[in-house]
């Protein structure tokens, strides 16, 4: 009698780990998938679909020391290239995603194949309302560790010719 209970209990463990696993994965496979789509209407100049996934108080940081925008001076500044029809086509691979255990919040990294070589972009989403919105995103050049030095080189260069 002792046996059956603890196979029942066994048996209910099972089915409700089993459940929450196949939860966490297609929180995980939406997620991945809404990141895909902002990435997508990027390439296709879909500015409704790319700055709607965007909180209203979303950050975007990008690759010059200059760029920290607010979701509004980032539409300033990205409008333009969506009106002409062609933003920008970033191929994201290799990402690494977490979750909050509350399902409330995420936060990525991954890398990116642009026209200035491999990125590396890096985010931090929330679930408002049941749906997934950036609150910051983070685009950023990757440099080689054998090539830092030149790198610096190249930017303190640039920077000293640029003071007036």
């Amino acid at each position: 009698m002792l046996h059956r209970f603890f196979c029942i209990i066994y048996t209910f463990l099972l089915l409700i780990t089993s459940a929450g696993t196949a939860c966490v994965a297609q929180q995980h496979a939406d997620i991945h998938s809404f990141i895909d789509k902002w990435h997508k209407a990027a390439a296709d100049a879909n500015a409704d679909v790319f700055f709607g996934a965007m909180a209203k108080d979303c950050i975007y940081i990008g690759t010059d020391k200059t760029e920290r925008w607010t979701k509004e001076q980032f539409i300033t500044f990205a409008r333009p290239y969506f009106d002409k029809g062609k933003a920008w086509d970033f191929k994201p691979y290799d990402r690494d995603l977490h979750v909050t255990s509350d399902g409330k919040s995420a936060w990525f990294s991954e890398l990116l194949t642009t026209w200035m070589g491999v990125c590396r972009g890096s985010g931090v989403l929330a679930n408002e309302n049941g749906k997934w919105v950036f609150k910051q995103y983070h685009l950023s050049v990757t440099v080689p560790n054998d090539l830092i030095r030149d790198f610096i080189t190249l930017v303190e260069n640039f920077e000293r010719k640029a003071k007036p």
